[in-house]
């Protein structure tokens, strides 16, 4: 019996090729897209899934509750992972893990910067990341062990043999290389090359034992059955028995696995984090699945007269309903297996370029059984869903009405074909005008006014002799006309590396602890970075030697503190006294989709600097501004290469999520559309054949060509009109709920919905049409002669 099934499905798809070729290239097309979207959904949900206690693992996170509104952060002290350890039974073990730096490391001639992260001994014993060499519950034992990455112990030492072998980094302190990791997996949250023992910073004073510092990150292991909100509410009041400025801190873990995809609080509740975008996508793949589907249905429907007197006659033969549905849901599985082949080189082909466009490293083995699996059952149900209702509906047809011709009822005002056309082009038409609003927000972020200068402006890190000869550099740079000026900063412009809320100035309430941003700058930071000063001055060391204890506010921190007359106004923060000596407009160094913070630019007396912003010669290429600045720090910190960092791209850089979103979104938008038209363009071609005799009879009788145009094509554009009609309410309910994740956000348009609806309108215009001019020019006694 299925044998048969096969051979007559077969058939079917040779004998009608252009509905075949449009049905397989667009169930092939809606494959490929769902794939692409899906691999990348697996990838995400895959995220530190190789750890074997990953469900014990948990990450410690701070939450306060400021004037209604409370903040939660996975920042914490130093001393949180000992707290947790030493006075909780239900933690097995914690580790803490520092920020990453970039180090410089040397064996012997070989220099490379490397990615460093200093952790606790039991990092190994929490994470799984298996140890090529060395021994695991040693190897971070030591104060200056070293355990490296398998890439980079290639890198490094060659073909030798790592283990033993003695790095510098920073030309300041060696390390033993006690170990070698595997490489890293690109699904996880950890980028480092090296791993260093916490014990080298308590050896060399670089412990913070002050509760208020946050500073690292911290992940407890808990025991076996320890419920998590039981260990919340028994750790929630931790701090108080350490420190009582941050007594009213209060303390919770959170999943470790979480991390990636929730990892995101709004006013202590978890909410949002790239969870909302997987989900946005994930009903992005199976709209342009359902489209295509709908494309098989709608043709397979339109073809319902031809296909009719075949069930009227198997009927009459004998043939049972159930037997039909078998064969039409055999034709439509076949279809499906076709278009998965077709897909499959679809998606090897496209795979680099969009594992280059999300930022992942997706990789494909066909010969998965487990992905094998799930692909067959996602072709088979799709199949299932695509035949559904050509397999009810064409054996249901009653076998006397069909062979005397009266089965079947084209011209209803309402029919499912109808229907489900409307519903293909309203997701299509929801898709563009999506595209069109997430274009708009990115748009509008970007053309924000950043509240300095990034014109020609630079900035490099503070590495290596760069501190000691800073001032023979920025003479030389000066002198030289490649600079025209200079500032260390605490951070670079477009980061924001510390907060706090233990500031104090005068009539601030004993309740207040709201954050405010700390930066920090020597002489020239609003000349250097182009900061508008609305009151007050610039630093001016040479001339005030009083600005070293001097700070600069912005407007959102003047209004914060209350100041009617800012200037010569004091404000202590953590022991040190500073005196207002400008107020500057508020400029943009965290996210260009939230409103300005409070900010502190304080001077040298508490300051470590870190980097150097450089505004270069707008008279001279930057080029060869570079060239000559490249030959000046070389000169004075000869053991490091010249690295430089242009601020407008790395503030770019803060758009890299909306930039991709808005890319991914445009390509699958487009393919919606083409899939839509795609069976568009077969159902004009199958009504153009089923009324060949009438547009026969009609141009004897005198019809001209737009009449026959216009009666070809007036049914489908008013079903487009009734989508855009549609469309438009969804889509601004729907991106309204997108919109208010941002603070700083544009406003839905209406012309937003009139060009998406105008551009598919004239997309379905064309593509109508051409079938219709073309049916409408056949030479009416070949269209009479047709059978």
């Amino acid at each position: 019996m299925l044998q048969n099934h096969l051979k007559i499905a077969f058939r079917n798809l040779q004998k009608n090729k252009v509905y075949s070729s449009i049905n397989i290239v667009g169930l092939a097309i809606g494959f490929a897209a769902s794939a692409l979207i899906l691999l990348w959904v697996n990838y995400e949900y895959s995220f530190e899934s190789s750890h074997q206690n990953k469900d014990r693992i948990f990450q410690a996170w701070n939450q306060v509750t400021e004037q209604g509104k409370t903040g939660s952060w996975n920042v914490t002290p130093q001393t949180m992972g000992p707290a947790l350890q030493k006075d909780y039974p239900e933690v097995e073990k914690t580790v803490r893990v520092d920020w990453v730096q970039k180090y410089l490391v040397q064996f012997k001639e070989n220099k490379l910067k490397g990615l460093v992260q200093v952790v606790d001994s039991t990092f190994l014993d929490i994470f799984t990341f298996p140890l090529l060499e060395g021994d695991k519950n040693t190897c971070l034992n030591g104060v200056n062990s070293a355990v490296i990455t398998k890439d980079f112990a290639k890198k490094m030492f060659g073909n030798q043999n790592p283990i033993g072998q003695i790095l510098k980094f920073n030309n300041e302190a060696d390390f033993i290389v006690t170990g070698v990791l595997a490489n890293l997996p690109s699904n996880t949250q950890f980028k480092f090359d090296c791993l260093v023992p916490w014990r080298f910073k308590v050896a060399n004073n670089m412990e913070s034992l002050h509760w208020g510092n946050n500073s690292t990150t911290t992940y407890a292991l808990l025991k076996k059955g320890v419920p998590q909100d039981a260990f919340n509410a028994k750790i929630k009041h931790l701090r108080k028995n350490y420190d009582k400025e941050t007594a009213y801190w209060e303390t919770f873990v959170y999943p470790f696995t979480r991390l990636q995809l929730h990892g995101s609080f709004k006013n202590g509740v978890e909410e949002g984090g790239k969870i909302e975008l997987v989900r946005n996508f994930t009903i992005i793949a199976l709209l342009i699945l359902l489209i295509a589907c709908i494309n098989f249905m709608n043709l397979s429907t339109a073809r319902s007269e031809k296909r009719a007197k075949e069930v009227g006659v198997r009927k009459a033969s004998g043939a049972t309903r159930l037997t039909l549905i078998y064969q039409f849901y055999t034709e439509s599985i076949l279809t499906a297996f076709l278009a998965a082949v077709l897909a499959v080189l679809v998606v090897s082909l496209c795979l680099p370029a969009f594992n280059q466009l999300i930022d992942s490293k997706i990789v494909i083995n066909w010969l998965d059984l487990q992905l094998l699996g799930y692909a067959s059952a996602f072709v088979i149900l799709t199949g299932l869903v695509a035949g559904s209702y050509p397999a009810l509906f064409l054996s249901g047809f009653n076998p006397i009405k069909v062979l005397k011709g009266s089965a079947i009822n084209v011209s209803a005002t309402l029919t499912p074909r109808k229907i489900l056309v409307v519903c293909q082009f309203v997701f299509s038409i929801l898709l563009i005008s999506s595209t069109i609003i997430i274009k708009q927000q990115l748009d509008f972020a970007q053309s924000r006014n950043t509240g300095y200068d990034r014109e020609n402006l630079v900035y490099h890190m503070m590495e290596g002799d760069i501190p000691k000869n800073f001032t023979l550099i920025k003479d030389e740079l000066l002198r030289s006309n490649v600079a025209v000026s200079m500032v260390r900063t605490f951070s670079p412009i477009t980061e924001t590396w510390s907060n706090t809320g233990g500031m104090e100035w005068k009539g601030k309430a004993t309740d207040d602890h709201r954050n405010i941003d700390r930066f920090g700058a020597d002489d020239a930071i609003a000349k250097t970075l182009g900061l508008k000063i609305i009151e007050g001055r610039d630093f001016e060391l040479s001339k005030y030697s009083t600005d070293s204890s001097g700070v600069i506010i912005n407007e959102s921190a003047k209004k914060m503190m209350g100041f009617a007359n800012p200037i010569g106004q004091i404000i202590k923060d953590g022991g040190w006294e500073f005196h207002v000596i400008g107020v500057v407009k508020d400029f943009i160094m965290q996210s260009p989709f939230r409103e300005v913070g409070a900010l502190t630019i304080g001077g040298p007396i508490m300051n470590s600097y870190n980097a150097v912003h450089i505004k270069y010669n707008a008279a001279k290429p930057i080029k060869e501004n570079l060239a000559a600045a490249e030959k000046i720090f070389k000169k004075y910190n000869p053991n490091y290469p010249f690295e430089y960092h242009f601020v407008d791209e790395e503030y770019n850089q803060k758009f890299a999520n909306e930039n991709q979103l808005s890319s991914i979104a445009q390509g699958f938008s487009l393919l919606a559309i083409f899939i839509t038209c795609l069976g568009l363009f077969g159902l004009v071609t199958a009504l153009a054949q089923s009324k060949t005799k009438e547009i026969g009879i009609r141009k004897v009788l005198g019809a001209a060509i737009y009449q026959i145009v216009f009666l070809i094509s007036k049914g489908f554009m008013g079903l487009i009109l009734v989508s855009i009609i549609i469309a438009g309410p969804l889509t601004y309910w729907i991106m309204t709920q997108w919109l208010d994740k941002y603070e700083y956000k544009t406003d839905i348009q209406p012309s937003v919905f009139v060009y998406a609806g105008l551009f598919t309108f004239l997309i379905a215009l064309l593509t109508v049409s051409y079938q219709a001019i073309k049916a409408a020019l056949m030479n009416p006694v070949k269209s009479l002669k047709t059978e």
